[in-house]
This record gives C-alpha cells, sequence and structure tokens, in this order.
C-alpha cells in the first residue's frame, strides 16, 4: 500500500477512483484469487478499463523491486548465506 501511494505522489496531478488501500485490495484479489476484471470492476464499482490499468500499475511498480534474473541466480547458485 506505502509503494503504491508513494508512486502517486511521485507522478502527482492524476487523480484515482480508489485510495491506495482498495487498490492494493482489487490487486491482492486478482493476484491471489484470480477473479476476473469484470467480477473486479462490478466489485469496486469502476470500469473494466480502471482495473486494468490498477493491475498493471502495480505489476509494473512490483516488477522494478525485484531482481535481476541474473543476480536471483548467482545468489542462489552461492547458497544460503552464513553469519
Amino acid at each position: 500500500m506505502r509503494l503504491i501511494a508513494a508512486h502517486r505522489r511521485g507522478i502527482g496531478g492524476r487523480w484515482h477512483r480508489l485510495g491506495p488501500g482498495r487498490h492494493a485490495l482489487l490487486v491482492l484479489a486478482r493476484l491471489r484469487c484470480g477473479d476476473t476484471y469484470a467480477r473486479l470492476a462490478a466489485g469496486f464499482r469502476i470500469r473494466i478499463a480502471t482495473v486494468h490499468g490498477y493491475i498493471r500499475e502495480t505489476v509494473d511498480l512490483l516488477a522494478a523491486l525485484a531482481p535481476t534474473l541474473r543476480y536471483a541466480t548467482r545468489s542462489r547458485w552461492r547458497g544460503p548465506r552464513r553469519t
């Protein structure tokens, strides 16, 4: 939720129908439960295009935080770190 709120502040000026909390809930419902865009749109009382935009925006934000494939395979190859 904080990631979404920070992103919105960063881009500024864009109006969103749902607050960051409901935005996150919508994306979780899609990713966890596999709800259709039409069902999400009806449940959150927004357009299907808006559902698509929220999901796309959030997946892009999460992808930007993910490690690169090269980094992930190298860290996995070295095994767990010992402290």
